[in-house]
């Protein structure tokens, strides 16, 4: 996300972080080297679950999971790239932005059954917060799908359409985060 910062005109607030990997967008060099990067972490940790399973089913289906997603699914990402809202609006639309749409589909069904499997591994407190992030996942995923996705096609504004992305991607990141922590502690004992 930090790529923004080279792209003239990007607004955090209005545009999705997908308009970042665009094809044409000046950010997209960037991005996909640290996409990469982010996948071969995710993977890496992916495995690191697994290996902490010790025969908890609900583990390791979390792991495959998150290897379908980061390992498997994640391959097809660089042939998935949407095009600039610009392009889209004069009819430039192609199969990548179908792929796209249906990857997009992937990974949010593979992040909430990841956050399900998860929260059946723990105690009821990373339940509960499980259970709220996938409430705040659903809430901000249904702001930004279907009403505003015509809206990007069309190359018409999207207000918050930004923000309500990031707080979907980072409150998975951050539920992950809090899973690492909780896999640490297990792991001490």
């Amino acid at each position: 996300m930090i790529t923004a910062i080279r792209f003239e005109g990007y607004s955090f607030t209005s545009q999705s972080v997908s308009e970042l990997s665009a094809i044409g967008a000046p950010t997209r060099t960037l991005w996909i080297p640290l996409g990469i990067t982010c996948q071969v972490l995710m993977i890496a940790f992916g495995l690191g679950v697994w290996l902490s399973a010790n025969h908890k089913s609900t583990l390791r289906i979390l792991a495959c999971l998150i290897l379908l997603n980061y390992g498997v699914a994640s391959l097809l990402w660089p042939f998935a790239s949407m095009h600039q809202r610009e392009v889209l609006a004069e009819g430039g639309k192609t199969t990548a932005e179908i792929l796209h749409i249906i990857l997009v589909m992937v990974t949010v069904l593979c992040n909430l059954l990841t956050i399900g499997f998860g929260a059946a591994a723990f105690g009821k407190r990373f339940r509960f917060y499980s259970i709220v992030t996938i409430l705040i996942l659903l809430i901000f995923g249904v702001l930004t799908g279907p009403a505003a996705a015509p809206r990007i096609e069309a190359n018409l504004p999207t207000p918050w359409f930004g923000v309500w992305e990031r707080i979907i991607i980072l409150g998975f990141l951050i539920w992950i985060v809090v899973l690492a922590i909780i896999l640490m502690r297990a792991e001490k004992k």
